[in-house]
């Protein structure tokens, strides 16, 4: 199994395990992260870059993949996304490339195999 379907069917599977409690608090903190990344001020390419790069410099492997996802969903072009990588490099310090190196073999994995994962945020359902 591919990394990037097995990221994917993880994170599907277990966001029906936690909606599947039907907790108010939860669907709304969902709710809330999934309308965050409409298109609004900021178109959404502009607000998935901006996602991808507040989780390099968290370090946040899950939601890097998943802002990878999206951003190759809106056509981000492999210099955007090495410019972005960059800059996350650089306000995060030499922790992120670990998290760099992951990031690139995800990118590399999107592209080898041209899939777009579902449009559900990892904190969303």
């Amino acid at each position: 199994m591919s990394i990037v379907t097995e990221f994917n069917e993880y994170r599907q599977r277990m966001n029906e395990k936690i909606m599947a409690n039907d907790n108010k608090v939860i669907k709304r903190f969902f709710n809330l992260d999934t309308n965050t990344y409409q298109e609004g001020a900021l178109d959404v390419k502009t607000k998935e870059l901006l996602g991808l790069a507040c989780s390099m410099v968290l370090r946040c492997d899950d939601c890097i993949k998943y802002h990878l996802g999206k951003c190759y969903e809106e056509n981000v072009s492999e210099a955007e996304i090495y410019e972005l990588f960059a800059i996350a490099n650089l306000i995060g310090g030499s922790i992120v490339i670990p998290h760099f190196r992951r990031a690139v073999e995800y990118w590399e994995a999107l592209k080898d195999e041209s899939v777009t994962p579902p449009p559900v945020h990892p904190h969303s359902a």
